[in-house]
């Protein structure tokens, strides 16, 4: 395979919802660029790019996959990406690497809920696009509707270049309004142009015009060209379809049927031609903001945007040569790691099939093996080059798992990591507050996925299981408690004793030197203060009040320790405590059996009973959300909100959508994403953000108690 030079190079992501066609499209993608000599299918399980067993037991993809093809004399790199969005983490790592997209449209359905999401992120990432309407070869195809419904919930700079003669079983022409010809299909590959009919004419010169006025609004020369001859030459035209793809000012529209590979070579043609290359769309910014122009002249750099383990190989590392030529034994360097890394094998891809290559020009994607130690989201180069992080949405679906097997809590780890690896939207937290494995995804069928690979790729059986919320604890109120700890066994003893009173921590505000206990005033001198930021938020405030020697100054630290231990197991339900502040002000000592641990013990004890007689309350912890929602689902979203305790703070419109925001409790939101996905047929979606943390109901509280005093029984 030669070594195709920046300008012959395109990067393709195949975008859509499942079951649109995007698998069955790339496999004649690569048919027609001769790539594969015969083309898979689906439901055979046999196609280039849904190879992983999981994929081919399940009939959709899991994962993106890299593909190429030759056409046109042009290098086509394709990333077949996951239509659910559970597996938006293959969409938005190609985001970083793909110059243009190619949405595919089901012609049974329109756009459908996948396709909205995809084109949301298209939005967002400021992506090229263009549109192929798929399966016009179906009985139920509605090539009209599909088009209503693309300029409604896309825009209105969704412009038709090709329209089907006929769907259905009579799908066997489409007029090119851009050539201004007909295109004979041929079943399995192949064209004949012909004159347009006369019964098509009117229409195609309607559409030919307003794809002219479309071309000629995206650059002002063209413009100037239109208004004095009235129409564009053909180069004109690609030129300033180019132009709009650039700036997202039109989104042109090809009809095909990936199945039969009917009208995939003509989109091929329009790819090559027209679509941009790596060199022409805005040159990826490195961290620190500079632009790294997509060179081959420059110093070679390259960004890792995926990672897979591949059986018989080990991990394969994908890439896209970001500047500079990559060739065969290059040393680059390893942004973070900031260890040399030799490339020694390079290959172009498609799907498991590999092909070795000597060498690759800045824009191509490709990949590698047998890197010691680089991961996605890094960076090799050979000048010190680092490209900023790929960002994930935030997980929306959040459980506990634990291994079925005590024995495997290692393997557990180490396959969640590797896992993560792969699939970068996977989140583990291994919780010491919560004593469990959190792991979080972007909904129930994409942790079933996880869940699917330790039972039959790693061969660990596990269980998910409610997650435990990280509810913090305080006070309400002033407190006083003193505790003796006193302990003769034979020889030394334990002694310690300490006085102390407890308060609310308000931010900003002194502290007191005047009590009032069971109703008599006692006062007090601060001699010394301690400020301590808690770990898991909050402070306390700690402050000797010591006077006359009743504790020696070298036991305070031991107190002080022993408060600590106790805020980070609450008296009420085990959790972290927060915002106190506590003053020590008197105590006992003995001159042979007070020791450190005495006094902490003494001190731990007294926080704790404290504690309980300061009007001790459980926080929660309290998100702000945004749902998005179709307006006549309104209803159905609004009563589910409020059955979860959520303080709707306002509603507003935005992209086609009813943006409800509030604030609801962590607790009230598991399985929320599949909540939200019944009632809106798929199409709402959520964010969330953390935001405060809140006292409980005093009911949700009660029943937090009991719980905890089971769990506690239970041990």
């Amino acid at each position: 395979m030669k070594t195709y030079t920046t300008d012959l190079i395109k990067n393709i992501m195949l975008v859509g919802n499942t079951g649109c066609g995007k698998t069955t499209l790339a496999e004649s993608m690569l048919f027609e660029g001769k790539v594969i000599d015969r083309r898979g299918d689906v439901g055979s399980k046999n196609t280039v790019s849904d190879y992983k067993d999981i994929e081919q037991n399940n009939g959709n993809s899991v994962f993106s996959s890299v593909l190429y093809t030759e056409y046109n004399n042009k290098k086509v790199n394709i990333i077949d990406c996951p239509g659910l969005d559970d597996f938006v983490g293959g969409v938005v790592s190609a985001m970083y690497v793909a110059d243009s997209a190619l949405l595919v449209l089901n012609a049974q359905n329109g756009v459908e809920v996948g396709t909205e999401i995809h084109n949301r992120h298209l939005a967002r990432f400021n992506k090229p696009m263009i549109i192929a309407v798929n399966h016009l070869d179906h009985e139920k195809a509605n090539f009209e509707k599909t088009i209503e419904m693309a300029k409604e919930r896309i825009g209105s700079n969704v412009t038709i270049v090709q329209y089907p003669v006929a769907t259905g079983s009579e799908f066997k022409a489409v007029v090119d309004v851009l050539l201004m010809k007909m295109f004979i299909l041929k079943e399995g590959g192949g064209r004949e142009a012909v004159a347009i009919p006369a019964e098509e004419a009117d229409r195609a010169a309607e559409l030919h015009n307003e794809l002219v006025e479309k071309c000629a609004e995206n650059d002002e020369n063209l413009m100037e060209i239109f208004f004095d001859k009235g129409e564009l030459t053909e180069d004109e035209m690609r030129k300033g379809i180019t132009l709009g793809l650039l700036n997202r000012g039109i989104f042109p529209v090809f009809c095909c049927s990936a199945k039969k590979d009917m009208g995939v070579g003509r989109l091929l043609e329009f790819i090559t031609n027209v679509a941009p290359s790596p060199a022409q769309v805005k040159p990826r910014e490195d961290a620190a903001g500079k632009p790294v122009v997509c060179d081959a002249k420059n110093p070679a750099s390259l960004f890792v945007f995926k990672t897979s383990t591949e059986q018989h190989i080990g991990e394969v590392i994908y890439f896209k040569v970001m500047s500079g030529t990559l060739t065969e034994g290059i040393d680059l360097t390893n942004s973070k790691t900031k260890n040399k890394e030799r490339v020694s094998q390079i290959f172009a891809c498609a799907g498991k099939n590999r092909q070795k290559v000597e060498s690759m020009v800045a824009g191509d994607i490709g990949a590698t093996v047998k890197l010691k130690a680089t991961k996605f989201n890094q960076t090799l180069s050979a000048n010190e080059t680092v490209f900023g992080p790929m960002v994930f949405p935030e997980p929306k679906y959040r459980t506990a798992i634990r291994p079925l097997s005590e024995g495997d809590d290692e393997k557990l780890g180490e396959a969640l990591n590797r896992m993560h690896d792969e699939d970068p939207t996977i989140q583990i937290e291994y919780s010491k507050e919560l004593k469990q494995i959190i792991v979080s995804g972007n909904g129930e069928y994409h942790l079933n996925i996880l869940k699917w690979h330790l039972d039959n790729q790693f061969k660990i059986e596990t269980e998910f299981i409610k997650p435990r919320i990280p509810y913090r604890e305080t006070i309400t109120k002033t407190a006083q408690a003193d505790y003796r700890h006193k302990k003769q066994s034979g020889g030394a003893g334990q002694f310690g004793e300490v006085h102390l009173v407890i308060e609310p921590y308000i931010d900003g505000a002194k502290p007191k030197d005047m009590f009032k206990i069971d109703g008599k005033d006692m006062k007090i001198s601060v001699r010394g203060e301690d400020e301590q930021k808690l770990p898991w938020g909050g402070k306390l405030m700690f402050y000797n009040c010591i006077v006359g020697g009743s504790i020696d100054a070298r036991f305070l630290p031991a107190i002080l320790k022993g408060i600590m231990e106790k805020m980070e197991e609450g008296p009420l339900t085990g959790s972290y405590a927060r915002d106190i502040s506590v003053y020590v002000y008197d105590g006992k000592m003995h001159p042979v059996d007070s020791n450190e641990i005495s006094f902490k013990l003494a001190g731990r004890n007294a926080f704790s009973q404290a504690f309980k007689k300061a009007g001790a309350k459980i926080l929660e912890p309290i998100y702000d959300v945004e749902v998005f929602v179709p307006s006549d689902r309104m209803g159905d979203v609004m009563s589910d909100l409020q059955g979860r305790r959520a303080l709707v703070l306002g509603m507003s419109s935005e992209h086609g959508f009813e943006k409800i925001s509030a604030k609801v409790p962590l607790a009230e939101m598991n399985k929320y994403q599949t909540s939200l996905s019944s009632n809106t047929g798929g199409r709402g979606y959520y964010s969330m953000k953390f935001a405060e943390y809140s006292a409980v109901p005093g009911e949700v509280q009660d029943q937090l108690l009991k719980e905890y005093e089971a769990e506690q029984e239970e041990e």
